[in-house]
């Protein structure tokens, strides 16, 4: 398949090497690395290496995450194979799941939750801030493995112009019969925005409380 993506990586925070905890944080659509990588400095936790990779022409895939899988196609499966890459390639310089976290913002949040529920293991944690698993009708035998009672934080406001929240929590439920420990908030009217209560429960997710 061609990569519709190319792999334009951004790192902030330590290197790899020196740190042995990543976190990868995913962009929304029409932002860029640059701006996610703005995110941790908001958050409590400096001894992470950062990596965030960079969608081609700002955006994952074309249409709304609720659309028909087929319709975002072939860019929703690049997206997740770059994912799949990044991950590996961490894994390859000594770094275990378990060392590994993930955050991401709206578009940038469905596309890590997608990811992370094809290839649901313990990771060290995962934050999505505005987002849910994507397709018109979620297809669950995509859904593989057990997160094993990996915790991880969703927040979403009530409404949200992109993100209904019945799907925030047909997302909660799948995640939680995955094995994962999910805790939810939705902030009724908060807009499209990350808060700063959502940061206190990265932090949260970050230092393993």
């Amino acid at each position: 398949m061609v990569d519709m993506h190319r792999k334009n990586l951004k790192y902030a925070g330590k290197k790899v090497s020196e740190s042995k905890i990543v976190l990868i944080m995913i962009h929304g659509r029409g932002a860029d690395a640059n701006d996610i990588l703005s995110v941790a400095e908001h958050l409590h936790h400096t001894d992470y290496a950062l990596i965030a990779p960079e969608a081609t022409n700002n955006t994952w895939y074309p249409y709304s995450f609720m659309a028909p899988v087929n319709q975002n196609e072939p860019w929703l499966s690049s997206a997740l194979n770059l994912l799949g890459e990044i991950e590996s390639e961490v894994v390859s310089q000594g770094i275990s799941p378990e060392k590994i976290f993930f955050l991401g913002f709206s578009q940038g949040a469905c596309l890590m939750l997608e990811y992370i529920t094809r290839n649901a293991k313990k990771y060290g944690g995962a934050i999505a801030f505005t987002g849910g698993l994507i397709g018109e009708v979620l297809n669950t035998e995509n859904y593989k493995g057990s997160f094993d009672g990996m915790q991880i934080f969703m927040g979403s406001s009530d409404p949200d112009p992109h993100i209904p929240v019945w799907r925030v929590q047909e997302t909660v439920n799948i995640l939680n019969a995955k094995g994962a420990e999910v805790k939810v908030k939705i902030y009724p009217g908060m807009g499209h925005t990350i808060s700063r209560d959502e940061l206190n429960e990265a932090d949260k997710i970050l230092s393993g409380e």
